[in-house]
This record gives C-alpha cells, sequence and structure tokens, in this order.
C-alpha cells in the first residue's frame, strides 16, 4: 500500500507556487496519495507557532526572501513575479474554493485548482481574492462553475477549520509543509526528501 502525503499550504504562498507542480509529479511517479489541505496559516497557524506576516518581518528577512525566490524561479525555470501586483492578499476564499473542490470531485480536481490559483497570483497578476478570478479560474480548468457556490457553505468552512487544526496539531508552523507518516518536511526546498519518504 502507499504512502499518503497531508499537503498543507496557504493559497497564497509563493512557495507553494514554486513546489506545487513538483510534488504533482512526485505523487504521480511514486503512486503516493495526497491529502490536499488549504490552512489558515496567518490567521491561526502563525499566533501560536510564532510566525509573523511578511510585512512584520525585519528588513533584510523581507530582502532575502526575495533574493531566495529569485534564484528558486530561475533555478526551477518557473515564470515569477517577485512583487505581483495582487499581494499581499487574503487567501480564504480561494482555499475554500479547493476544498470545495476536493469534496466534490477530490485530490485531482483540488490539485488542479490549487495549481491555477498559484500560477493567477504568482505568475499572471491575477487577483485571487476576487470570485470573477476564481469563476474565471474554473472555467479555463474546465472544472465546474457551481464550485465557487459550494465554497460558501458550512461544510467547507468546517473543513477548512479542521485542517487548519489538524496542521497545528501535527506541528506545522510555515507552509508548504508536507508531512508523511507523521514526518514534517517544511518547504519546497525538501521535496527531494519528501519523495524519499514517499518511496522507502
Amino acid at each position: 500500500m502507499g504512502h499518503t502525503v497531508d499537503y498543507y499550504f496557504a493559497p497564497q504562498s509563493p512557495w507553494a507556487y514554486l513546489g506545487h507542480q513538483r510534488l504533482a509529479d512526485i505523487v504521480r511517479r511514486t503512486g503516493a496519495t495526497v491529502r490536499v489541505r488549504p490552512i489558515d496559516l496567518g490567521g491561526k497557524v502563525f499566533p501560536i507557532s510564532g510566525g509573523l506576516p511578511l510585512g512584520q518581518r525585519a528588513p533584510q528577512r523581507q530582502a532575502y526572501r526575495l533574493v531566495e525566490l529569485q534564484r528558486f524561479g530561475q533555478h526551477l525555470n518557473v515564470p515569477l513575479n517577485l512583487k505581483p501586483r495582487y499581494f499581499p492578499v487574503a487567501g480564504d476564499d480561494a482555499a475554500r474554493l479547493i476544498i470545495a473542490a476536493d469534496l466534490a470531485h477530490g485530490a485531482a480536481d483540488a490539485m488542479a485548482i490549487t495549481g491555477a490559483i498559484l500560477t493567477a497570483c504568482w505568475a499572471q497578476e491575477r487577483n485571487m481574492a476576487d470570485e470573477k478570478v476564481l469563476a474565471e479560474l474554473l472555467q479555463e480548468h474546465h472544472l465546474a462553475a457551481s464550485l465557487l457556490a459550494q465554497s460558501h457553505s458550512q461544510a467547507v468552512q468546517v473543513r477548512y477549520e479542521t485542517y487548519t487544526q489538524a496542521a497545528i496539531e501535527a506541528g506545522v508552523f510555515g507552509a508548504p509543509s508536507y508531512v508523511v507518516d507523521g514526518e514534517i518536511f517544511w518547504g519546497q526546498d525538501r521535496l527531494d526528501f519528501v519523495e524519499r519518504a514517499l518511496t522507502r
């Protein structure tokens, strides 16, 4: 029986964007199962784990973040706007849409809309907090328009809160984090270790 990776992330994270397709490729190669779990990183996880929103971090950390993003974007040959027009941006509506897709159609559709949302923010200068943009992304990726209405349901909100609490209980403190057999791998630069864990 294959391994399962719990994929905890914030839909507005550039690091999740840089790692998303590679995670999808790893899951496909290894035959693993992915559980797509967007979380409320800034609102719920950071206050408990000691993390700080970007604007509250020391200038040196903010500057180095841009250096690292540029390095990884070039290294991975992934298009990346270092300072996108719509960032910082709230990720809650996007997170709920991802969860709605997962509940309605499963992980494959959840991964597809996640990739679309991340790309919209970090490569296409689109506002992922705008419902019109989310509707466009569903249409562009041949996903049901009804998912947008479903994303506002109580069931989806409860699942969002449940995933966030599960991340806290698992010891997650940053995003993306990948959890395999209880072991946390923080950051897209740890995906090589994730693949090793999924094949051991």
